[in-house]
């Protein structure tokens, strides 16, 4: 690890806490500190996936509190709402994102052993798994990011907006019909947290999306898990969930070519041709046979550069931020991850390489931690919002470069 990046994350890792406990304006006050993405600037709420690899990170330098905090919010949430917002902002009532919510859980329980915490935690993730299986379930069986509850309060300019994001033409979209249609899609892009992305593009509340079932059937492990701690009975049921959920993806989603779980689109009744690191997701969650993982250890070099790995493949771009060639540190802690779960080590290890390199060089070049970088010239990717290095530092860049920096000096590899 470079010691000048640590040291850079120590200073500032605290500048990210907020405590806002009454509500205003757009604000939704919550009962705990809570941690933001950016030092400054832009995105100054919790947001839900982001958290996960922030808390990672956090956990590994000692602040398990701030991480506890971050899930304790989260938990209220929950309790209030239903589910877990995008973030605490009253816009984002109308969306969640993908649910790590049980993941923060167990790793939290793994250090602090807090039996009453998870018995609290417990039952309020019952909650935010009906969620998920009354508000999200298409007639697939599967779980979407599903748009059809959302309602724009603007269609024009949410539908403007999505179409200048996701390079689309907004003077084909004349009809009312037409611009709801694009409305559904742009909410559903947007729980899904890969906003924008080919995967969605104009059709995601038509899509079960692989990474969202893979981390269902991760929720389901870990409620089972909880379940047998808390010896609360129902451990037979989680499995059964679990395992339901696994035959239905082997049904629908995977795809014998390509050696993948892709998505589904079960307006169509078709498999995506989008091939992204989604297909991970399963791998990550243990959902995968040791067969179905050495199938897309094989699809890696599609999505590799000297870099890192890619969001999909090239001939999927439409040149959207969630698209070819951008690297994105969530997507490399869940590929590294996924490898390492079936005995990848090797392959492991060098993706954390590249990115922790990747970080270093830049790093170096900006005294920046940026959210994302290019697979193709190994700098900074083009940028979309305003947050660069007025930020200073980006909360799960941070956590991931922990991770796998911790990991590649375990491995002596640093």
């Amino acid at each position: 690890m470079n010691a000048e990046i640590e040291k850079f994350i120590l200073e500032n890792i605290d500048k990210t806490v907020r405590y806002s406990p009454e509500s205003g304006g757009t604000l939704i006050g919550l009962p705990f500190p809570y941690t933001v993405p950016c030092v400054s600037e832009s995105f100054q709420e919790i947001y839900y996936w982001d958290t996960y690899f922030t808390n990672g990170g956090m956990i590994l330098i000692g602040k398990t509190g701030y991480a506890k905090d971050n899930i304790n919010n989260m938990l209220y949430l929950v309790e209030k709402y239903g589910h877990m917002l995008n973030g605490n902002r009253t816009f984002y009532l109308n969306r969640s994102q993908p649910p790590f919510l049980s993941r923060m859980v167990r790793d939290v329980f793994e250090e602090t052993k807090d039996i009453e915490w998870l018995k609290g935690a417990y039952a309020t993730l019952q909650k935010e798994y009906r969620f998920w299986q009354d508000e999200k379930m298409s007639p697939s069986g599967l779980n979407g990011y599903l748009g059809y509850q959302f309602l724009c309060d603007n269609v024009d300019s949410t539908v403007e907006q999505f179409c200048r994001r996701c390079k689309l033409d907004a003077d084909k979209l004349v009809t009312e019909e037409q611009k709801k249609e694009v409305c559904q899609a742009a909410f559903s892009m947007y729980e899904s947290g890969w906003d924008c992305s080919a995967r969605f593009v104009d059709k995601g509340h038509h899509i079960n999306a692989v990474d969202l079932n893979a981390l269902l059937y991760d929720m389901e492990e870990n409620m089972r898990v909880f379940s047998e701690i808390l010896a609360t009975g129902e451990e037979a049921l989680w499995e059964e969930r679990k395992q339901e959920r696994r035959q239905k993806m082997k049904q629908l989603m995977w795809d014998e070519e390509s050696g993948l779980f892709l998505d589904y689109n079960f307006e169509e009744q078709k498999i995506s041709a989008c091939k992204t690191t989604a297909s991970f997701y399963p791998l990550f969650a243990k959902m995968a046979t040791e067969e179905e993982a050495a199938r897309a250890v094989a699809f890696l070099p599609e999505l590799e550069t000297e870099y890192g790995v890619c969001c999909g493949e090239k001939q999927d771009s439409r040149g959207c931020q969630w698209d070819y060639p951008n690297i994105w540190a969530p997507q490399q802690y869940i590929v590294y991850r996924a490898l390492m779960n079936y005995g990848y080590t090797e392959d492991a290890l060098r993706i954390a390489e590249k990115y922790v390199k990747l970080i270093d060089r830049n790093y170096e070049k900006t005294n920046c931690l940026w959210e994302k970088y290019s697979g193709v010239t190994g700098g900074i990717a083009e940028r979309e919002y305003s947050t660069q290095c007025e930020t200073k530092m980006i909360g799960w860049t941070a956590g991931v470069y922990l991770m796998l920096s911790d990991d590649l000096k375990k491995a002596g590899r640093m």
